[in-house]
Formats: C-alpha cells, sequence, structure tokens
C-alpha cells in the first residue's frame, strides 16, 4: 500500500568509476500486461461486484466478512512463506490504516451503493488522488501544489460538486444527501489512510502488511455492522445466488488477486503508471454499470465525472513531470 522512500545524497566527484551494480531481471512483458490489466479491470468491476452482493447482503457485514477472509488467507500464506511474525505495533498501525481504508474507504463506498448507483459511486471515488493532494497540502509543513496540480485540484474539486448538487428532471438530488455525506468522507478517509501508511510502523513485507490492514479493517467493519443491527433481520439462507457469487469474486479475486497485482507492479513499475488506475477505474465501473445494471449516467453527471478524471490525469501528469530525474550531464 505504501512504498519506502530512499533519500539520495551529493558525493563528491571522484575520478574512478563506480562499481557495476547488478541488474534487476526484468519481468515478462505479457505478465506486466496482465497485472495492469488486473488491476485496470478488477478494481473497476468491484463496484459492480458490491452493487450485486449488497442486494441480499448488509453493506458492512458483507465488506467486513470479505476484507478479514481474503486477509486471514494472505497472513496464512505470508507466514508459511517465511515472514516474520508481526509485533504488537505492527498490528496497531494496520488496525488504524485498515480502519481508514477498508472500514471508512471501502465499507463507505459499500453503504453507499444502497441509494447510490455503482457507476456514479465509481466517479466520486475518483476523486482520492484529489483528497490525497489537497491533505499533502494542508498537513502541518505540507507540499503546497503548484501549477497542473493546483489545476487539476480546482478541476475535480467543481466536478465532485457538480455530483454533489445535480438534480434530475424533477428538481430532486441524483445522489441522495446521506449518500452524498458518505461518498465525500469515504475517499477522504481512503486519501488519509493512504497518507498515514507512509509514516506507519509496519513490517518489511509489503503483502503481510496488506493482510493485516484487511483482518484490521474488516474486524472493525464487522463489529459496526452488529453495532448498527444489520444482524438482526440477516440469515444466511436469504443470500440469493447471485450475491454468493459477487461476494466470492470480491473475495478471491478483487481483494486478494488485485491487490497482489497492485503491490507486485509498484515493484516492477513506475508510481506513475501504476497510479493510471485511479482514471481507468471509473471507466470500467461506468461501462460495467449501463451493460449489467441497466445504470445511465445524465449529461450533467457525465460531465463532472469527466472533468474529475481529466483533474486526475492532469495531477498524474504533472506530479510525474515534477518528479522526473533531472537528465545526467556527460562531460
Amino acid at each position: 500500500m505504501s512504498a519506502s522512500q530512499q533519500v539520495c545524497q551529493v558525493e563528491p566527484a571522484v575520478t574512478t568509476a563506480p562499481p557495476l551494480q547488478p541488474q534487476r531481471r526484468q519481468p515478462p512483458g505479457w505478465l506486466v500486461i496482465a497485472a495492469f490489466g488486473a488491476v485496470y479491470i478488477i478494481w473497476g468491476s468491484t463496484y459492480l461486484g458490491i452493487r450485486l452482493a449488497i442486494d441480499s447482503m448488509p453493506p458492512l457485514l458483507m465488506a467486513g466478512s470479505r476484507a478479514g477472509i481474503a486477509g486471514l488467507i494472505l497472513y496464512v500464506f505470508m507466514r508459511a512463506s517465511g515472514a516474520s511474525r508481526p509485533q504488537l505495533r505492527h498490528w496497531k498501525e494496520s488496525t488504524i490504516v485498515g480502519g481508514l481504508l477498508l472500514f471508512a474507504g471501502n465499507g463507505g463506498v459499500s453503504y453507499a451503493e444502497l441509494t447510490v448507483p455503482s457507476n456514479v459511486t465509481a466517479l466520486m471515488v475518483a476523486a482520492v488522488p484529489l483528497w490525497m493532494n489537497l491533505i499533502d497540502w494542508l498537513r502541518p509543513r505540507g507540499t503546497r501544489p503548484h501549477g497542473g496540480v493546483f489545476a487539476g485540484l480546482a478541476l475535480g474539486f467543481v466536478g465532485v460538486a457538480l455530483i454533489v448538487f445535480s438534480k434530475d428532471g424533477h428538481g430532486h438530488q441524483v445522489v441522495p444527501p446521506l449518500g452524498a455525506c458518505v461518498l465525500l468522507v469515504a475517499p477522504f478517509c481512503w486519501a488519509l489512510g493512504s497518507i498515514y501508511s507512509r509514516h506507519a510502523v509496519q513490517t518489511s513485507s509489503a503483502l503481510l502488511n496488506i493482510a493485516m490492514q484487511m483482518i484490521g479493517g474488516g474486524t472493525i467493519m464487522m463489529l459496526a455492522g452488529f453495532a448498527l443491527g444489520e444482524a438482526n433481520h440477516f440469515r444466511l439462507a436469504q443470500i440469493t445466488p447471485t450475491s454468493a457469487w459477487a461476494f466470492a469474486y470480491l473475495t478471491f479475486i478483487g481483494s486478494l488477486v488485485g491487490f497482489t497485482a497492485y503491490v507486485w507492479l509498484l515493484q516492477v513499475s513506475t508510481p506513475a503508471k501504476v497510479s493510471t488506475y485511479a482514471y481507468v477505474n471509473p471507466l470500467v465501473a461506468v461501462l460495467l454499470g449501463s451493460l449489467f445494471l441497466n445504470e445511465s449516467l445524465p449529461p450533467g453527471l457525465l460531465m463532472a465525472g469527466a472533468l474529475i478524471i481529466g483533474a486526475v490525469v492532469l495531477i498524474t501528469t504533472a506530479k510525474a513531470r515534477q518528479q522526473a530525474p533531472a537528465p545526467a550531464v556527460h562531460k
């Protein structure tokens, strides 16, 4: 979920050539393409999966059990593969990150889809990079955005506002007030959890950290679901086959395959390329919502979504240019 950063220091000039470093073997091109396709399509399809799963399952209990099962499977696998046993402080930090990412973020999305179409939900969640840059700006000693990043923030939040305040032909809000509030809080918390995870005390294994985050966040979601009374009128027998298959897809494909592909790509590709999922996922979600749920997207929301996705593209490319290393000068 978070990548370690290295700080390079400028060394004095020397006359001897530095020793040659062994090059890391590049993975096959087809495998990289397959991993990108998994992150693009699988994560984009989870909005449809959530909508189908909550047709007959309570949203927080569904999302919590999905994360918990996936986390336990991944945790057992990583420990069996030789990963060291995490310490109590690692569990504490992972639970905080999991609470922000999964309980508030993913759980909020699952709850919002009770009343908000999956395509609109995906467009609202596409604003996560906007929230991340805004939080990074407003935090103590934060980084003030410049140029394309600042323009992207302004453009993107105009799109978010258009979705929140959009109305249909009868003058009713397209997104119910409660759903709008949840879909403002969920991406904000996901962004906050992503930034917090950069500084959290974690183990040396990225996949083990993800497993603990899913276990911690899933546990919080389950407890919240019971506290809100979701289990009072829920029976396993009422789960439809469609919801059961959607739950299995979210657990084993969305969580395990999607997250594994994402973490692997962070190791073999550049962050700028991997981050392109943020503006491909909404397009996949809108297409699937139209094909399988007959969800329509009014022109106003279509324009708002275009603003958000365009803003994310603008921010991503601007930050990639800012972080690109200067060309070496050969003497």
